[in-house]
């Protein structure tokens, strides 16, 4: 089938030696969209680690300009493993501005690794759930040394090799350091604000429970949030894998279609001046 033509391009690939083209064709051509819930959903998870959500609301990125916070996010990742990725100009230049971001504040190791784990295994768990097909081993793998490329392009130690480690150190951590705060209330409240903005008013309140019927109850209790409906996590379930079907019945996306993110605060481009608070503006290439 047409549908999984490019699934038969990344057989061809090795995942050991092509991985970050892999990654590149899986989440801009494959499951573009499925991709970006999954790591909204993976970055929300972050929060209801106290050392992490306590850091996040200190910084007030997220209450203050929460837009903006989100859209960074997203620009430093598609800037990452975009063509060319971690080894072009592009991509070397995007790793060194997060990491001078990440410099200015004491952040563990562990926290880190948690969170480049949350990148790994919230994608795979999602696709298996709800992507019109499951990740290839050939993209799980092409996952794996992705984010561990990354984790060394970062001065990590310690990065997990495969993807069961990764998805042991996403779960141990959880079960050890989830615990309620306030701080991680507000950063998880100022993020489903981000969410309902993206839709007209009278439909915000069915979009914040919507993403809390995504929640499972160890993030809830740790992030202070009510649950939503057993009716509205059933909606919620059945649409996304209603869509799944759908998805696999369309043709392949066209090469053509544009492949920059969409984002709220640079209509015009941006460059990496732009990028995260304003103390870390350096020189940048305009992307328009």
């Amino acid at each position: 089938m047409a549908r999984y033509s490019r699934l038969r391009q990344i057989q061809a690939l090795d995942p050991e030696r092509d991985y970050q083209e892999i990654y590149r064709i899986s989440t801009e051509y494959e499951f573009p969209w499925d991709v970006n819930r999954a790591l909204e959903l993976a970055l929300f998870r972050t929060y209801a680690v106290p050392s992490i959500g306590g850091l996040l609301d200190r910084t007030r990125e997220f209450a203050d300009r929460g837009q903006k916070r989100y859209d960074d996010t997203v620009v430093l990742l598609y800037e990452m493993t975009r063509d060319g990725g971690m080894d072009c100009e592009r991509g070397r230049a995007a790793v060194r501005h997060m990491n001078k971001i990440h410099g200015r504040y004491p952040i563990s190791n562990d926290d880190f690794l948690y969170v480049l784990s949350t990148f790994v295994v919230v994608p795979v768990r999602w696709l298996a759930k709800y992507g019109w097909r499951p990740y290839s081993r050939h993209e799980v793998r092409a996952t794996v040394n992705t984010f561990r490329h990354m984790g060394r392009l970062m001065g990590l130690k310690d990065v997990p090799e495969t993807y069961e480690e990764f998805a042991s150190l996403l779960d141990d951590y959880e079960r050890k350091n989830y615990a309620y705060s306030e701080a991680n209330q507000r950063v998880a409240e100022a993020t489903i604000a981000i969410f309902q903005g993206w839709f007209p008013g009278f439909l915000r309140p069915l979009a914040r429970r919507g993403v809390v019927a995504l929640t499972d109850p160890p993030l809830r209790q740790a992030l202070g949030l009510r649950r939503s409906s057993r009716a509205m996590e059933t909606v919620a379930d059945r649409t996304l894998k209603a869509r799944a079907i759908v998805v696999r019945l369309l043709p392949p996306r066209p090469d053509s279609r544009p492949k920059k993110p969409h984002t709220r605060s640079y209509p015009g481009g941006y460059t990496l001046a732009d990028i995260g608070p304003a103390w870390a503006g350096e020189c940048g290439r305009p992307t328009r």
